[in-house]
C-alpha cells in the first residue's frame, strides 16, 4: 500500500485569512502541522492506495493528478514493476494530456501510448519503465 497526502490549511487559518474578525471554526484537521510551522499548511487528507501494475486515477481530484502519478510511478518502480497502465478516462484529454506530459519528463519511462482496446483504449496510457 501506498499512502499519498495532500496538504492545505486548515479550517481556522482559512477563516483567518478570509477576515481578521472571523469567530474561532473548529478544525478537523489534524491536531499537529507539517514540520514547517511558518508555512500554515497542514496535512488534511490522503488516499492509501495499493500498489498493482494499473492505476485508475477516475476517483481522485484533478487537482492531485499530478502529484499522485509522480508519486505512484516512484511506488511502482521501487517495487519492481516495468509495465504499468494509468486509466485517465476519455473525458477531453486534460487527464490524459496531464499523465503523458509527465511520463515524458520521467527519466526512467522507455515508452508509452494508448492502451489497446480490451484494456481502455485512449482512455488509458500504458508505460514501460527502465
Amino acid at each position: 500500500m501506498w499512502w499519498f497526502k495532500r496538504k492545505g490549511k486548515n479550517a481556522e487559518q482559512e477563516a483567518r485569512e478570509d477576515s481578521r474578525e472571523a469567530p474561532r471554526v473548529e478544525s478537523s484537521a489534524p491536531p499537529s502541522p507539517t514540520d514547517d510551522e511558518d508555512s500554515g499548511e497542514w496535512w488534511t487528507e490522503g488516499y492509501e492506495v495499493p500498489i498493482t501494475d494499473v492505476f485508475d486515477l477516475h476517483s481522485f481530484p484533478p487537482r492531485d493528478v499530478p502529484n499522485l502519478v509522480r508519486e505512484y510511478l516512484d511506488a511502482a518502480y521501487e517495487k519492481g514493476l516495468r509495465k504499468v497502465r494509468i486509466i485517465h478516462g476519455r473525458g477531453v484529454g486534460v487527464q490524459r494530456r496531464t499523465v503523458r506530459t509527465l511520463l515524458e519528463r520521467d527519466p526512467r519511462v522507455r515508452s508509452f501510448g494508448d492502451a489497446p482496446a480490451e484494456a481502455g483504449g485512449w482512455g488509458a496510457t500504458w508505460a514501460e519503465l527502465e
